[in-house]
C-alpha cells in the first residue's frame, strides 16, 4: 500500500482526544488564547505569499537506475549511525566529529550534503549511487472548481489561516495586544520517504499557536509563574562545540540570552509542563536550539522539542520568533493594514510628510494599481526620516521606486510638518509553538511502555488516568447472573461521569483479565464479587502498584473521578480504605508464566525492548 498513511484504532483515537482536549485545557483555557478552525484547502496566493510555494522544500536524491527517492540529510543521518555502530574501537573524538556533521544534518545546502553524501558513501538500497540532490516541494497540489483553473494546496501547517484572519481576530479581541490565535487541525506534506510509523506521515495533526505581540516588548505577564522551571538546553553554541546539554531555569536561560525574550522561553516551560503532565518521562525530554543556518532569515530565535524514543530524537514541537514577517507579507500582497495600535502614555510630537495626490495622475498610469500606490505613499509619508531619502531620489531624478512601482514627480506633492500623535500602529511579532500530535502520541506509547518486575513477558502501559483512553474496566470474579445487574448499573454510574470504561465477561481468569486491562493501559479496575451482593462493596484495583481496596459502590465512582481528573492520587485513596488482599495476579490458578528474555535493539540514537 501507500507508505506514510496511518487510520487509529479506538485506544490510539481515544487517547489523542484525551491528549488534545488536555492541550486545550493547558494553553488555550488557561492563557485565555482565541480559537479557530480554518480551512484545509488553501488558496495558491496564499501560500505563494507565505513562501510555501517557492521555499517548503526537503533535499531529495534519486537512484536514477531504480527511480527509488530518498531524503538527503536522513540518508546522511542513517550513514552516521552505522559507520559508528560498525566501528566500536573509533576514537572518541573522530566520533564527536562524525556527530558533529549529523547533528547539522538538514542545515547544509545542496552542493554541501553532496559531498558528504560521497563521503559516507552513501547508496541505494539496490547499490547504486544517487544523483545531485535537489529541493523538492512538499505540498499536495489540487485545484478548486470543476474548472481546474484556480490552483491550490492541502495546507501544509495550519498557522496560514491564522495570519489572514489576524484583523478579524485582533477586532474581536477589541484591538488589545498581547494575545495568543490557537488552532488544531490536519496538515498535509508530501513526504519523501514517510517511515518510522507515526513519526514521519503524510497526514498529520497539528496543534499550533501565533501570539502576536509587540516587538519592542516581548515580556510576558505569566513569565514569573514559570521561571524557576529547570529545563534541559542544547544551545547552538554547544552543537557546534562540546554536543552536550544544560540544565538551567528557564528564567536563568532568558537573562543570559540564550532564549531570546521571555515570550519564547514561557512558551518553552509551558511546553515542558503539558509534556510531564500527560506522563512522558522528563530525563528523555530536551529543548535543542535551531542553528542559524537552520534559521529563516527573518526568525530571531527557534526551540525544538525533542522526545527520546528508540528512534534517538525525535522533535514534537517546535517554538519560533518569527519576527513581524508573516503578518508583513500577506499584507503588501493583500493592500490590507495587519497592524495593532498601541496608545502613548503622553502625546508625541512627530514629523512626517504631508501628501497631496494626483490621482488623475495615479489613475491614468497604475489603473487597478491605483490605490496600493497611493497607499504606499501614504505609509512612508507617516515618519519624515523614512520618507526623506525617497523624496531627494523623486527631486534628483523625476522618478523614484515605491513598493516596486515607479512613481514621477507629478503623482504627488508633498511638504514637511509636525503631527501630534496620541498612538502608534505596529506590525506584530509572531511566535508560534507548534506541536505534532501523532509525534507527541507516539512519544508518550514509548515512555508509557512498562514491564512488570521479575516477569518481561508481563507489559503494560503506565498512562496516567487523565490520558488514559479507557479509565475503568469492570469484572466480575466470575461468569454469575447475579452480578449482571451490578456491572450494568455500575455501567451506567461512570457513563454519567463522563468515565470511559470497559466490561469484560470473559471467561479468562481474574489475573489474565487484569493482564489485559495492564496492557491497553487502563488504569483502574473494579472487580464485583460475592461480598458485592451481600454488602454492596466492591474491589478497585491500581494498575501500577497492583494493590487493592474495597469500598462501597456508593463511593467508588465518585473515588473514580477524583482519581481521573488528578484531584486525588492513590496513596490517598490507600490511606482512606485500607489494602485488601489481592485476587491472583499471575494466570490461571496461580500458576506462574514462563520468563522469557528480552530483546534489546539498538542503534546510535536508541534502545528497545522488543
Amino acid at each position: 500500500g501507500v507508505a506514510g498513511l496511518f487510520d487509529l484504532g479506538p485506544p490510539a483515537c481515544g487517547l489523542k482526544a484525551n491528549i488534545l482536549n488536555m492541550w486545550r485545557e493547558h494553553f488555550v483555557l488557561q492563557e485565555n488564547m482565541l480559537e479557530m478552525d480554518c480551512t484545509n484547502l488553501t488558496p495558491h496566493n496564499v501560500l505563494k505569499t507565505s513562501g510555501h510555494v517557492d521555499r517548503f522544500t526537503d533535499l531529495m536524491v534519486k537512484d536514477d537506475v531504480t527511480g527509488v527517492c530518498a531524503r538527503a540529510d536522513k540518508l546522511l543521518e542513517d550513514a552516521i549511525d552505522h559507520l559508528i555502530d560498525n566501528n566500536p574501537t573509533m576514537s572518541q573524538a573522530d566520533k564527536d566529529e562524525h556527530l558533529l556533521i549529523q547533528r547539522q544534518a538538514d542545515a547544509y545546502k545542496p552542493e554541501e550534503i553532496d559531498v558528504l553524501l560521497k563521503k559516507y558513501d552513501v547508496k541505494s538500497p539496490e547499490g547504486n549511487p544517487f544523483g545531485a540532490s535537489f529541493p523538492f516541494n512538499l505540498m499536495f497540489k489540487t485545484t478548486i472548481g470543476p474548472e481546474g483553473t484556480s490552483d491550490a494546496y492541502l495546507r501544509p501547517e495550519t498557522a496560514q489561516g491564522l495570519f489572514v484572519n489576524f484583523k478579524r481576530l485582533v477586532e474581536y479581541n477589541a484591538g488589545k495586544l498581547p494575545f495568543a490565535a490557537a488552532q488544531i487541525g490536519l496538515g498535509f506534506r508530501n513526504e519523501i520517504s514517510p517511515k518510522g510509523g507515526l513519526l514521519r506521515v503524510r497526514e498529520f495533526c497539528m496543534a499550533e499557536i501565533e501570539h502576536f505581540c509587540d516587538p519592542n516588548d516581548k515580556a510576558y505577564p505569566r513569565f514569573e509563574l514559570v521561571k524557576d522551571k529547570v529545563l534541559t538546553l542544547f544551545s547552538s553554541d554547544n552543537q557546534l562545540s562540546t554536543g552536550k546539554t544544560e540544565q538551567m531555569t528557564i528564567g536563568e536561560a532568558v537573562g543570559k540570552k540564550m532564549v531570546d525574550n521571555e515570550t519564547l522561553g514561557f512558551f518553552l516551560a509551558r511546553t515542558q509542563i503539558f509534556c510531564e503532565r500527560i506522563g512522558m518521562d522528563p530525563a528523555r525530554i530536551r529543548f535543542r536550539q535551531h542553528l542559524k543556518t537552520e534559521m529563516a532569515h527573518y526568525a530571531c530565535d527557534c526551540w525544538d522539542l525533542e522526545v527520546k524514543t528508540s528512534y534517538g530524537w525525535m522533535e514534537c514541537a517546535g517554538h519560533a520568533d518569527r519576527s513581524a514577517y508573516d503578518l508583513t507579507v500577506h499584507a503588501k500582497a493583500t493592500n490590507t493594514d495587519l497592524v495593532a495600535t498601541k496608545m502613548l502614555s503622553k502625546p508625541q510630537t512627530v514629523e512626517i510628510a504631508k501628501i497631496k495626490l494626483n490621482r488623475k495622475q495615479l489613475g491614468m498610469v497604475f489603473k487597478a494599481e491605483q490605490r496600493a500606490v497611493a497607499n504606499a505613499i501614504d505609509d512612508l509619508a507617516q515618519s519624515w526620516a523614512n520618507f526623506e531619502p525617497f523624496a531627494a531620489k523623486l527631486e534628483a531624478d523625476g522618478k523614484a521606486e515605491i513598493a516596486g512601482f515607479e512613481v514621477t514627480k507629478d503623482m504627488f506633492s508633498y511638504e514637511k510638518k509636525n503631527k501630534t500623535i496620541h498612538e502608534v500602529k505596529y506590525t506584530p511579532s509572531v511566535i508560534e509553538p507548534s506541536f505534532g500530535i501523532g509525534r507527541i502520541l507516539y512519544s508518550l506509547l514509548e515512555h508509557c511502555f512498562d514491564i512488570r518486575e521479575n516477569d518481561e513477558q508481563r507489559t503494560f502501559l503506565k498512562f496516567k488516568p487523565v490520558v488514559a483512553p479507557i479509565k475503568v474496566a469492570v469484572l466480575a470474579l466470575q461468569k454469575d447472573k447475579q452480578f449482571e445487574p451490578i456491572i450494568s448499573d455500575l455501567k451506567a454510574s461512570l457513563m454519567d461521569l463522563n468515565l470511559s470504561s470497559r466490561i469484560d465477561d470473559s471467561t479468562a481468569s481474574l489475573g489474565k483479565r487484569y493482564a489485559r486491562a495492564d496492557e491497553v493501559g487502563i488504569p483502574f479496575a473494579i472487580t464485583v464479587d460475592f461480598d458485592t451482593v451481600s454488602s454492596s462493596t466492591v474491589t478497585l484495583r491500581d494498575r501500577d502498584t497492583m494493590q487493592q481496596i474495597r469500598a462501597k459502590i456508593s463511593d467508588i465512582v465518585g473515588l473514580l473521578k477524583a482519581l481521573c481528573t488528578e484531584k486525588m492520587v492513590w496513596e490517598d485513596v490507600v490511606a482512606k480504605y485500607g489494602l485488601v488482599a489481592g485476587a491472583d495476579e499471575e494466570g490461571e490458578e496461580g500458576e506462574k508464566k514462563p520468563q522469557g528474555k528480552t530483546f534489546i535493539q539498538s542503534t546510535g540514537r536508541g534502545r528497545f525492548s522488543r
